[in-house]
């Protein structure tokens, strides 16, 4: 009797048991077919949960699938933010954001210090240039992208993070820790270059962020105060940013109510986008609406401050001196999702005043400028040790930096031949480094050197040169 009754208790567990499994797999199916109105996708979605010898967490599957239908529109400006990527991207271009404060450029999956912001926490814990992060609170950097090692890095203000570097110039590990702090994102930088008895203002455009209008307003201000004749607005290399950003700089050189853009939208309709009068001191407007000005753009010119070249440019406003810019003449929006991500849309295209579309074709300079190629080039971290025979980028690097040095190279292509070799043994026994044909690290931190000290004397920028040599013109009514 006890045994049938157990049995009995037994069977009914089972069937139980049998039922919440079938239970939940119906509500898991169900969730599934209710995720979505388009039958292959929850398809497909429901064989990859039931089917798959890999496990698959469900956000996982439905980021992959945001991020391929963004991939299928083939726009590189069109891309989907997991939430801790739109945290990133909201930060880069926000007045402040929470970091150490460095910048960081990945080279052959290593990820090496370009420079540690000034007087910021990582500045004040000792970080330098080239140092490469090899380790952040305990984690391991192999493998990882940048953007996973820029999540690592950010947190709250106050936290603490533990980073292992290798330093190339004593050649081992040191551990750093760091507290993270709020950092500004400074966008607008200015000084007083004096030419021929004449004080020209000097100002530069990171990029377009949140706070770019206030701090192009307070530089102008000092520079207007300082007596300026004329202001060099350097564009160069400046990716774009918010458009709002660009309607408040030109708004203080524009006339008011004047179109500087115009948006069109996917179904072609224009809508003008106009100047407006700023808030801000009468006297500094009336100075700002004729002061005499020249822009500097590049290649690397792209988006919001092409919508600022292409204004100036239509309206006569400024003399343009450079290369052509890159070409980006869409707009992006960006939407919040359920999940906590983003989407980024492109969904208008912009054109100039004139209703010229520079996508893919980018804006043409007034005066065409090509730089020095020394001074154009990145301060690149290498290491390694090289001789003749070798092929490599890193080779290619220096082929470069020696023929902007002066050492007439005949091959830049990153094969180490002959040449190569004796002007690497007259540049060693030139800057008393141990002597010998090969490259070495010793013999690559004081390349870089080099490179950052030829980049550092302004005599070498031929494009900003060409830019004050016109605004003297410029200033003397000659042009």
């Amino acid at each position: 009797m006890r045994k049938s009754r157990f049995f009995f208790i037994l069977a009914i567990v089972c069937l139980l048991a049998a039922i919440i499994v079938y239970w939940k797999s119906d509500m898991k199916s169900e969730t599934a077919v209710k995720g979505s109105n388009i039958p292959v996708i929850d398809q497909a979605f429901s064989l990859i949960k039931e089917k798959s010898v890999f496990d698959a967490k469900d956000e996982d599957l439905i980021e992959g699938a945001l991020r391929g239908m963004t991939e299928a529109i083939k726009d590189p400006y069109s891309t989907y933010y997991t939430e801790k990527e739109a945290a990133i991207h909201r930060q880069s271009l926000a007045g402040q954001r929470v970091g150490i404060g460095i910048e960081i450029t990945e080279k052959d999956g290593r990820f090496i210090v370009v420079s540690p912001v000034k007087s910021s926490p990582a500045e004040k814990a000792g970080i330098r240039p080239y140092d490469e992060i090899v380790e952040v609170d305990g984690v391991r950097l192999e493998g990882k992208t940048l953007g996973e090692l820029l999540q690592l890095i950010q947190g709250k203000a106050g936290e603490k993070v533990t980073l292992v570097l290798y330093r190339p110039s004593t050649d081992r590990h040191i551990k750093v820790t760091v507290e993270r702090a709020e950092i500004d994102n400074q966008t607008v930088s200015w000084k007083v270059i004096p030419v021929d008895d004449t004080k020209i203002g000097y100002i530069s455009i990171s990029m377009f962020g949140e706070e770019t209008v206030e701090e192009w307003i307070e530089a102008t201000a000092r520079l207007i105060s300082d007596d300026v004749k004329g202001l060099i607005v350097d564009l160069r290399d400046n990716p774009g940013g918010y458009l709002h950003s660009v309607a408040g700089v030109v708004s203080s050189i524009g006339k008011d109510g004047e179109v500087f853009a115009y948006m069109q939208n996917a179904e072609g309709k224009l809508e003008a986008i106009k100047t407006t009068k700023l808030d801000a001191d009468e006297d500094y407007l009336k100075k700002m609406k004729v002061i005499p000005l020249v822009v500097l753009q590049n290649e690397g010119s792209a988006s919001a401050s092409e919508v600022m070249v292409g204004a100036l440019k239509s309206w006569n406003r400024a003399i343009i001196v450079g290369l052509k810019s890159f070409g980006k003449g869409t707009v992006q929006e960006t939407y919040d999702l359920e999940n906590g991500g983003e989407l980024k849309l492109s969904t208008n295209k912009w054109l100039t005043p004139n209703r010229d579309w520079i996508h893919g074709k980018g804006i043409e300079s007034d005066i065409e400028v090509e730089q020095h190629p020394l001074f154009a080039m990145e301060i690149t971290p290498l290491r390694g040790e090289f001789a003749e025979g070798d092929y490599s980028e890193e080779i290619a690097y220096v082929q470069k930096v020696l023929n902007g040095l002066g050492y007439n190279m005949v091959r830049t292509d990153g094969f180490y031949d002959e040449q190569t070799a004796e002007a690497v043994a007259s540049y060693r026994q030139k800057h008393d480094l141990k002597s010998g044909r090969h490259m070495d690290d010793e013999f690559f931190a004081s390349i870089r050197d080099q490179v950052a000290l030829y980049k550092e004397d302004m005599e070498h920028d031929v494009q900003l040169k060409m830019g004050l040599s016109v605004m003297l013109h410029k200033i003397k009514g000659d042009i």
